[in-house]
C-alpha cells in the first residue's frame, strides 16, 4: 500500500518567492526555530538529523539555533559534534523514558524533575557543554520563562493562583502576561539576536549568558511544565527566580523574523499554524500568520500522513496517561510514529534539490 505524501510547505510571501524563483540553499537559512510540544518533536527529528548532518553544514555560516522545551533539547543536540547520534539518543531515550506509577498514578513533580535531570546531564556531560555553546556556525538560543508577580515564588497555591492570572491576563492582551512570566533568552554571548529586539515587542525579553555552568540547568527549565515538572529556581547568570517551561511564552516560536533582514527561517514543525504562546491555544485568532512571518518556512506533516500512522495521530502528552499500565504499547506507537517520519525528511531532502519549490501560504 503506497504511502500518503508525508509533507507540507508553507511559507510566508517574502519566502514563497524565494522558493519559487531560486529553490533554497543551505546559506539562505539564517534561523532555525523549534517549538515546544513534547512527544510531539519526536516526528520531526528525522528532518533534523538530515538538517544538521547533511544539508546546513554544507554553508559553512552563521545559524542561530533557537528552540524552547523539546524545541529546546532538539537544538542544543544539533550542536553537539555527532549531531546524528544525539539526536538519535534523544528519539531513543525520550521514547523509552518510564517514570513509574505510586498507587496507580504518575509521580510528583519532584520524582520527574529530579529523573529528567539525570537523562538531560547524560546527554550533555559537563565537559561537552563548552564545545557546544562555541559551536562555530550555529549560535544555540534556549528560552525559559521566569515568574513573576504571584509566580515570583513557588508553592503550589501561588502557583495555581499566578497561573490563574497568568491565564485571565494573556486572554486580556498577550503582552499582560509578563506580569506573570518573563521570556528569558539564554544565548552563548548573553545577547537578545538583533532581530528579536524592536519597538513594542509583545514581550519584554530579559537575556542571559549560556555557558557550562547554568546549561543543564537552562534546558532543564526550558522543559518544565508546570505542575508535572517543579521549576527550577534562581539559574546561575539569570534574573533569580523561579523557571518554567519555554513554551509557556514561546510555545511555536511566532518570532519577529522578519526583520532578518535577507536571511530566511526555517521551522521544523508538527502544524503549519505558528502559536505564540502556549496560553494562546484557546484564542484561535491568534494562530494565524502576521507579517513577521514573510519569511519563514515552515515544514510539517500532513493530514493523511498523520492519519496513516498507528493510532491515527503524532505522539502527545495525553499518551503518558493513556497507556500509563501499557507503557510497552506507548513505546511501541512512538517508535512506529518516529520510524515513519524518515518519510519527512526524504521528501524535503528531494525539495532543496530543485531549483524550484512550492510552497502554500501559511494558515
Amino acid at each position: 500500500m503506497a504511502l500518503p505524501p508525508a509533507l507540507c510547505i508553507h511559507a510566508g510571501p517574502r519566502a514563497r518567492a524565494h522558493l519559487r524563483e531560486r529553490g533554497l540553499q543551505p546559506q539562505d537559512i539564517r534561523v532555525v526555530a523549534a517549538a515546544a510540544g513534547g512527544p510531539k518533536g519526536l516526528v520531526l527529528l528525522h528532518l533534523d538529523a538530515f538538517l544538521f548532518g547533511h544539508w546546513l553544514p554544507q554553508g559553512r555560516h552563521e545559524v542561530d539555533l533557537v528552540g524552547a522545551s523539546i524545541g529546546a533539547w532538539r537544538m542544543a543536540a544539533a550542536c553537539t559534534p555527532r549531531p546524528l547520534e544525539a539526536l538519535q539518543r534523544l528519539g531513543h531515550d525520550y521514547i523509552h523514558e518510564r517514570y513509574g506509577t505510586v498507587d496507580g498514578v504518575l509521580p510528583g513533580a519532584a520524582v520527574v524533575s529530579r529523573q529528567f535531570r539525570q537523562t538531560l546531564r547524560s546527554h550533555f556531560p559537563s565537559p561537552a557543554v563548552s564545545a557546544l555553546c562555541a559551536h562555530p556556525h550555529w549560535r544555540l538560543h534556549i528560552l525559559a520563562s521566569r515568574g513573576r508577580g504571584l509566580l515570583a515564588r513557588s508553592g503550589r497555591w501561588r502557583m495555581a493562583a499566578g497561573f490563574a492570572a497568568a491565564v485571565g491576563l494573556n486572554a486580556l492582551d498577550r503582552r499582560l502576561l509578563n506580569s506573570q512570566l518573563q521570556r528569558v533568552w539564554f544565548s552563548p554571548d548573553g545577547q537578545v539576536p538583533h532581530w528579536v529586539m524592536k519597538p513594542k515587542a509583545d514581550l519584554p525579553t530579559a537575556a542571559a549568558v549560556l555557558n557550562s555552568e547554568n546549561f543543564e540547568d537552562a534546558l532543564l527549565a526550558s522543559c518544565s511544565i508546570p505542575f508535572w515538572l517543579e521549576p527550577v529556581h534562581d539559574i546561575a547568570g539569570a534574573p533569580p527566580g523561579p523557571y518554567w517551561d519555554g513554551g509557556l511564552t514561546d510555545y511555536h516560536m511566532h518570532l519577529p523574523f522578519s526583520r532578518l533582514g535577507q536571511g530566511l527561517a526555517l521551522v521544523p514543525h508538527f502544524q503549519p499554524r505558528l502559536v505564540p504562546g502556549w496560553l494562546d491555544k484557546p484564542w484561535r485568532h491568534r494562530h494565524g500568520a502576521t507579517r513577521s512571518l514573510d519569511n519563514v518556512i515552515v515544514l510539517s506533516p500532513s493530514p493523511e500522513w498523520l492519519r496513516s500512522l498507528p493510532g491515527g495521530k503524532i505522539p502527545d502528552r495525553s499518551d503518558f496517561k493513556r497507556y500509563l499500565n501499557q507503557p510497552q504499547e506507548r513505546e511501541r506507537l512512538w517508535s512506529a510514529a518516529w520510524k515513519a517520519s524518515e518519510q519527512l525528511a526524504q521528501e524535503w531532502a528531494q525539495c532543496v534539490g530543485q531549483p524550484s519549490i512550492d510552497a502554500q501560504p501559511l494558515p
